[in-house]
């Protein structure tokens, strides 16, 4: 299977205020009813107690995701991943409720000068919450995260090929055209 890689970068003074032109144009052609304040967002990582919360928010990631396992099981994963300093979920919140989030790995590299590098999966907001721009505020947040890190670039995967997709990765800084992903599954 290939997959497109989305990649972001620090970028130079040229290439930022290239992409700052790019992206004030694309708020330029939003239309207006589309134009949403998302200060009434919250934006941080996601505590340890709010798994429940999550758990209803990825629901909304994959229609047809496998079933869960075994509450010990579950509980275990969760407390390794929220408890791992390079692995940080974070949730957007909306009046309380945690409507948006992703989850930010940072991994360490021998190459790039020792520079790590950060991947982000599981993009989500509630099907009720879509178009007010609370993914691309939680993808702000790991982007900010993974610079503050150090890192020399974020990667991230989608399943999903539809314009509207890939242009809300590309608004939100990525690019999709930058390299070419290749996805291995067991039994294939």
């Amino acid at each position: 299977m290939v997959r497109r890689v989305c990649c972001a970068y620090p970028l130079s003074s040229k290439a930022r205020r290239v992409q700052d032109l790019r992206q004030l144009a694309a708020l330029l052609r939003r239309n207006a009813s589309q134009e949403k304040e998302t200060v009434e967002l919250q934006v941080r990582p996601i505590s340890p107690t709010e798994l429940d919360q999550l758990l209803l928010l990825y629901r909304h990631l994959h229609s047809a995701d496998e079933p869960l396992p075994d509450a010990l099981t579950l509980r275990s994963v969760w407390n390794e991943l929220i408890t791992d300093p390079r692995h940080i979920v974070f949730g957007g919140y909306r009046d309380g409720e945690l409507v948006s989030s992703c989850a930010l790995t940072v991994i360490p590299n021998l190459t790039r000068g020792c520079r790590a590098y950060g991947v982000v999966e599981n993009v989500v907001t509630h099907s009720a919450h879509r178009g007010n721009g609370y993914g691309k505020a939680v993808l702000r947040e790991a982007l900010a995260s993974s610079w503050s890190a150090g890192c020399y670039k974020v990667m991230l995967l989608t399943g999903r090929k539809d314009k509207a997709t890939v242009q809300f990765y590309e608004s939100a800084g990525f690019d999709g055209q930058e390299k070419l992903a290749f996805i291995a599954r067991p039994g294939r």
